[in-house]
């Protein structure tokens, strides 16, 4: 195993137990960042030790120990921790305890409200999920630059605001809990339909985003939202190896071979759910799950999924909610009752710029039989659209729907 393999699988753990010492991410980043150089330089010439993992950590805490000896502005924190992290060898990664809390806190520092969206995204990528700056900034389809400069400001914003290396207590909590899960929701969406580019899909971003919401339920077994989130996960993902075609062609869900769906993930998707509560990611999970447990399209329970719309529109009422409430509506009460509902929305404005409303209208449209006008819906809707596999999907329906 590589140097940088070991790394990339511990890079967070270590960066988490480095913090605690140095209390500033960017710090313990630079100092993880040594330990590698100091493995890259040593391994070759003494062997491979027999904990790689392990050697890297106390590699990195050594180093954050002798960093703290050397500043004087860290002489306080010093006299707190120096007798421990004298007297005391540093964990090892296998420590559940201690590694698992630093972890969290991690996660929670990330994914802190202080910062924005897209910082938030970047840093948690590049902390948690191990990326490089290059790497992100092509699962993003932004420049490195950009994402390099997103990167050094989260870090900047969390040192400037002095962002404690903590998890919330009681009373914060949900807020901060909710802008860590929305974290994880968007690399997974960006993941499962990429916003622009010419692939529909990144699967590393799933997967990445799949792992922080196995990690982030094991360690706070006793968040509802937290199992809903990771049950929703799962079961999205147990449709990845369908949803594109040999040529990396969108394949729509009517259309995708189910045998290909893994059935693994929709257990374990089963299972999250059994934890989960009733918040908005729980009700889209449950959506998922009728979905997963459909052996045939036709056995889709559309009712079931039209109600539980409507339950997630009183959670979190939201245009593109109720855009896939009136799809549900279509199979279970058919295409001129949703169209009445696509028909307001469009009226309302809010999704002018979406392309999936021209793209639902399209279909509905297509469904009444009025060709001409939805051939229109689905132009207009691959001219919106910015990633390439979508547009070439809905121009071909386009192409059908005029005959």
């Amino acid at each position: 195993m590589t140097v940088e393999a070991v790394f990339r699988m511990e890079s967070a753990r270590i960066i988490a137990a480095v913090t605690r010492v140095v209390r500033d991410v960017g710090i313990a980043e630079e100092l993880a960042q040594d330990a590698l150089i100091s493995a890259l330089e040593q391994w070759p010439r003494d062997g491979v030790p027999d904990n790689p993992a392990a050697w890297l950590m106390t590699t990195a805490r050594r180093k954050a120990i002798d960093l703290v000896r050397r500043k004087e502005t860290y002489a306080r924190k010093l006299a707190e921790v120096g007798r421990t992290l004298e007297d005391v060898p540093p964990p090892e990664p296998s420590d559940p305890d201690d590694i698992d809390d630093d972890l969290l806190r991690l996660i929670f520092t990330a994914c802190h409200p202080v910062l924005s969206a897209k910082a938030r995204i970047a840093l948690t990528l590049r902390l948690l999920g191990g990326l490089t700056t290059d790497e992100i900034a092509r699962a993003l389809l932004t420049t490195e630059p950009t994402v390099a400069q997103r990167i050094v400001r989260a870090k900047r914003a969390l040192a400037k605001a002095d962002v404690p290396f903590e998890v919330p207590g009681a009373d914060e909590r949900p807020a901060r809990l909710a802008s860590v899960l929305e974290v994880i929701y968007l690399i997974f969406n960006e993941g499962y339909s990429a916003t622009a580019g010419e692939d529909l899909l990144r699967p590393a971003l799933c997967e990445d985003a799949l792992r922080l919401a196995r990690v982030l339920a094991a360690l706070m077994p006793r968040e509802p939202e937290v199992h809903g989130l990771a049950a929703l996960l799962e079961f999205q993902a147990s449709r990845l190896p369908a949803r594109t075609g040999p040529d990396g062609e969108p394949v729509l869900l009517a259309d995708q071979n189910r045998t290909k769906w893994n059935r693994m993930l929709i257990h374990r998707g089963v299972d999250a759910l059994q934890r989960a509560g009733t918040g908005p990611y729980s009700v889209q999970a449950a959506i998922a799950m009728c979905h997963a447990q459909a052996l045939r399209y036709e056995d889709t329970d559309w009712k079931a999924i039209a109600a539980l719309y409507g339950r997630l529109a009183q959670l979190t009422p939201s245009a593109v909610v109720e855009l896939n409430r009136a799809v549900a509506v279509s199979m279970a009460e058919g295409p001129e009752q949703a169209l009445k509902l696509v028909d307001a929305l469009a009226e309302e404005g809010a999704l002018k710029e979406y392309h999936l409303l021209p793209s639902v209208r399209g279909d509905l449209l297509a469904r009444l039989g009025r060709h001409e006008e939805a051939r229109a819906e689905f132009a207009r809707a691959a001219s919106l659209t910015r990633n390439a596999r979508e547009r070439e999907l809905l121009l071909a329906r386009a192409r059908e729907a005029g005959g």
